[in-house]
């Protein structure tokens, strides 16, 4: 009886992927749906590693999906650090 190993696919995009992902979305807040917004990057790659860095990216709260299915940069470095910096506020 042979058994079979289940191999994965799925591929973890290096820091400079992630970096240059988060920058393009950022630049192009709400103007592309994610497949757009995959064809349009400056660097191609493929799609399940783009999905990779899409699910992190929401998953630490840096963009949403808006309910038209754009994508979204929220995250607000300033907004962080004033909160960060309140001294009635630890985290």
């Amino acid at each position: 009886m042979e058994k079979t190993m289940l191999k994965t696919t799925e591929r973890y995009p290096n820091l400079q992927t992630v970096l240059m992902v988060e920058k393009f979305i950022e630049k192009n807040s709400g103007e592309y749906k994610k497949t757009e917004l995959f064809n349009k990057l400056p660097k191609k790659m493929m799609w399940n590693t783009f999905q990779t860095i899409m699910s992190y990216l929401e998953s630490i709260n840096k963009i949403i999906i808006e309910k038209d299915k754009k994508v979204v940069y929220i995250w607000n470095p300033d907004l962080y650090n004033k909160i960060k910096n309140r001294p009635d506020i630890q985290i």
